[in-house]
């Protein structure tokens, strides 16, 4: 065999052969760190959007309850609105418009009514129709849990002007009381996060968050032609968006963020 015939590779070959290599695990490197960043902003984008919607669901669910003409709009900001909302509920199984103020024993089922409560009631005033059936907005003045419906446990409401509402609230009426809420962009465990407040609390609960710090929360209130108002009885639209941003950076180095609006339409 000749000497030529046993010659190994040659040390450009083994150059070209180990520049190939490493370009190819470059390659590969760069590949699974952009396959990673994406995941990440993909990540953040669904957690961002999640957080958004499932914030807009609950306040949603509580300003459309919101009644401005009967009160229930208590402050209106940009960044925070307090209202009273629908909370205790009970059934009359007696109503007494002989004393002074008039009497409602209520059938209670959920939380409590309390003195003070505003409250809504169904009158049936003609009971062969519905054209007339109205609730009307009125105001517990006292309460007395002794009371009875039957054998289940009741409640007795004083009920401020009751008797000369010109409404008929009869056995069966349903009642519903309300809680007031202050909903808004608090700082909570050290981030911005749509929190709420209830009227003798001081530290609010946290909702949805982290969101974006200074615009995290805003509201606008808009009348019935769309146009934005600073009269509470004349809302009838509340504008809500919720902005969020996470320390995630996609691949134009920006932090990932995103934003929802929505418009409630009150109860009035």
């Amino acid at each position: 065999m000749s000497r030529q015939s046993r010659s190994g590779f040659t040390l450009v070959e083994l150059l070209v052969v180990v520049v190939l290599g490493g370009l190819i695990v470059l390659a590969t490197y760069e590949v699974l760190i952009t396959n990673t960043r994406t995941y990440e902003v993909l990540n953040a984008q669904i957690h961002g959007q999640q957080n958004l919607r499932a914030g807009l669901d609950l306040l949603f669910g509580e300003l459309r309850e919101v009644s401005p003409e009967e009160g229930d709009l208590l402050t209106m900001g940009s960044t925070s609105i307090t209202i009273r909302t629908a909370r205790a509920f009970g059934v009359a199984c007696a109503v007494d418009y002989t004393v002074t103020p008039a009497e409602v024993t209520a059938f209670q089922i959920g939380d409590v009514f309390e003195a003070g409560d505003s409250i809504f009631i169904f009158a049936d005033n003609d009971t062969r129709t519905s054209s007339d059936d109205v609730w009307i907005t009125k105001i517990v003045r006292t309460v007395d849990t002794t009371a009875t419906c039957g054998t289940d446990p009741g409640q007795i409401l004083s009920i401020i002007d009751l008797a000369i509402s010109g409404d008929t609230v009869r056995i069966g009426a349903p009642l519903r009381g309300y809680d007031t809420y202050t909903y808004g962009l608090f700082t909570i465990y050290g981030e911005p996060y749509l929190g709420r407040r209830d009227a003798g609390g001081s530290s609010p609960d946290a909702l949805v968050g982290p969101l974006l710090e200074s615009r995290g929360v805003t509201f606008r209130y808009l009348d019935s032609i769309g146009s934005v108002t600073a009269v509470d009885t004349l809302v009838r639209q509340i504008e809500v968006t919720l902005r969020y941003r996470s320390g995630v950076r996609d691949s134009q180095n920006r932090l990932v963020s995103d934003s929802l609006v929505a418009r409630v339409f009150s109860r009035n």
